[in-house]
C-alpha cells in the first residue's frame, strides 16, 4: 500500500510537472508568435526593396490578422486567466497593431517616393480609417502630416493663382 504522504507527494510533483509543462507552452506560443510577426515584418521590407508590393501588402494583412486574433484571446482570456498572461498577450497585439501601421505608413512613404501619390493617399488614409482607437492616435497623427506633406510634393497639387 502506499503512504497517504508519499502518494500526496507524488501527486503534487504531477500537477507541478503538469503546470510548468502548460507554462512552457504558453511560452513557447508567445515567442513563437513574436517571432511570426517578426518574420512578416522581414519578408514586408524584402518585398517592397524587390518592388514586390502587392506581396508587401499581403504580409501587413498577416500582421494585423495575428493582431485581430490576439485580441479576441485577450478578450476571451482576461476573465478566465491571471493578468500576466493576459497582459503578455495584450503587449503583442498592441505590437502587432503598431507594426502594421507603421507598415502602411512605409508602403505610403515608398509610394511618395516612386512617384505615385494616388497609391500613397491610399495607404496613408487606410491608418487613419482603420486604426481608430485613442492609443492609435500618433500613428494617425503621423498618417495625416504625411498626407499634408503629400500635398506638398504631389505633381497634381494646385499650383499659385497669378
Amino acid at each position: 500500500m502506499i503512504a497517504p504522504h508519499s502518494f500526496s507527494c507524488r501527486i503534487t510533483c504531477v500537477i507541478a510537472l503538469f503546470l510548468l509543462t502548460v507554462s512552457g507552452c504558453a511560452q513557447d506560443s508567445y515567442e513563437r508568435r513574436a517571432d511570426i510577426i517578426k518574420t512578416h515584418v522581414g519578408d514586408f521590407y524584402d518585398h517592397l526593396k524587390a518592388n514586390r508590393v502587392s506581396a508587401a501588402v499581403h504580409e501587413n494583412e498577416q500582421i494585423e490578422v495575428m493582431a485581430d486574433q490576439m485580441a479576441e484571446t485577450v478578450l476571451k482570456r482576461a476573465q478566465r486567466q491571471g493578468t500576466t498572461q493576459v497582459e503578455r498577450e495584450f503587449a503583442l497585439m498592441k505590437t502587432a497593431r503598431e507594426t502594421a501601421m507603421q507598415n502602411w505608413i512605409a508602403l505610403g512613404q515608398y509610394f511618395s517616393i516612386r512617384q505615385q501619390p494616388e497609391k500613397a493617399r491610399a495607404s496613408y488614409q487606410r491608418v487613419i480609417d482603420t486604426y481608430t482607437d485613442q492609443t492609435e492616435r500618433v500613428y494617425r497623427e503621423q498618417a495625416m502630416r504625411a498626407l499634408n506633406d503629400l500635398e506638398i510634393v504631389s505633381e497634381h497639387a494646385p499650383g499659385p493663382t497669378p
